[in-house]
């Protein structure tokens, strides 16, 4: 059980939540000082509240333990009682824990949501995938998600940075000019030898990864040239050249900038939009319906580059991913 910090006040502004926290009003440097409480009054607390509980969950990657931290960080300032189920597992996974209870919140991108959890096609209109996801969501399954930090964490095909800078040792004509991934397409045709890609688990899979991505662009990778990695590990199997040249990474990912990366561009629009955004039922939202106001006061500071900058503390530096998150939200004023 994690231990009570200072209340988030933001939660509790606009509907009264009943929770155990510690007496005191909020500390300075908090995002307390931007609202009225004699306006907007709070529940008083102490003593017989009912504490609320909320089980965290998240996927097995850096990116996902941070924001699972940042959810429970922000969740204990408001006196909540949070179950930490950070790094649970893959996609279908959590999305399972959520349907059944197991797990009350997790972040969400909103490319799976659309394209494998509903399995709808990609709209034409990338800008509205959001609302039409959120809508036909809860509308199906009970499941509702907030508004979506601006962070992209699409899919994106990588070559090293070195391959197309001449004088470099490592410089590659043939990989220069493959600037976009209908480049790539020319190249696995042209010189398949080359055409070396290592890919993670869920990509080497998924219809919005390498078998989508196959069919739309007309990718002819010799069978033998793919290798299937931890999605960790591709950054460095591909920076390293000897087993690929090619690797699929996440665009929120610190490894691209430390690795030394360039990514190709997306020219014919294949990946949708990956933002992240809370989810959990329509149930819980319903009962807690701050949870909306809570979180929008942290979605929108995450943007991609602020996600680099976190993944890169975990998986550069070192550092833990709760420490990471907590560091954050008190730099930001939100704890």
């Amino acid at each position: 059980m994690t231990t009570t910090r200072r209340r988030f006040p933001t939660a509790l502004l606009a509907v009264p939540l009943v929770l155990l926290a510690a007496c005191g009003g909020p500390a300075q440097g908090s995002i307390a000082r931007d609202f009225d409480l004699n306006e907007r009054r709070v529940t008083e607390r102490g003593g017989g509240g009912t504490t609320t509980r909320f089980v965290v969950g998240s996927k097995d990657f850096a990116e996902q333990e941070i924001l699972g931290h940042i959810t429970i960080a922000a969740l204990e300032a408001a006196g909540a009682e949070v179950i930490d189920r950070t790094g649970l597992g893959d996609t279908d996974e959590l999305r399972k824990a959520l349907d059944s209870g197991d797990v009350d919140l997790y972040w969400e991108y909103t490319g799976t949501g659309w394209l494998i959890h509903l399995a709808q096609a990609a709209p034409a209109d990338p800008t509205r995938l959001y609302p039409e996801l959120a809508a036909l969501d809860r509308e199906r399954n009970g499941i509702a998600w907030l508004e979506p930090a601006p962070a992209d964490n699409t899919y994106a095909i990588a070559v090293r940075e070195e391959t197309g800078t001449p004088g470099d040792a490592a410089y590659d004509a043939d990989l220069a000019a493959v600037r976009s991934l209908t480049d790539l397409a020319a190249l696995t045709a042209a010189q398949p030898a080359k055409a070396t890609l290592c890919v993670g688990p869920e990509f080497s899979e998924r219809a919005d990864g390498l078998p989508g991505l196959t069919e739309a662009y007309g990718l002819a990778f010799p069978a033998q040239n793919i290798a299937v990695l931890p999605d960790d590990t591709v950054y460095g199997a591909v920076d390293g050249g000897e087993r690929c040249n090619f690797g699929s990474v996440f665009e929120t990912n610190g490894l691209i900038t430390s690795q030394g990366l360039r990514l190709l561009e997306d020219d014919g629009g294949f990946f949708a939009p990956y933002n992240p955004s809370l989810t959990m039922t329509q149930e819980r939202l319903d009962a807690q319906p701050q949870l909306a106001e809570l979180f929008a006061e942290i979605s929108p500071r995450l943007d991609t580059e602020t996600m680099r900058e976190l993944s890169a503390e975990v998986l550069v530096d070192g550092r833990a991913p709760e420490q990471v998150a907590e560091d954050w939200m008190r730099e930001q004023g939100l704890v």
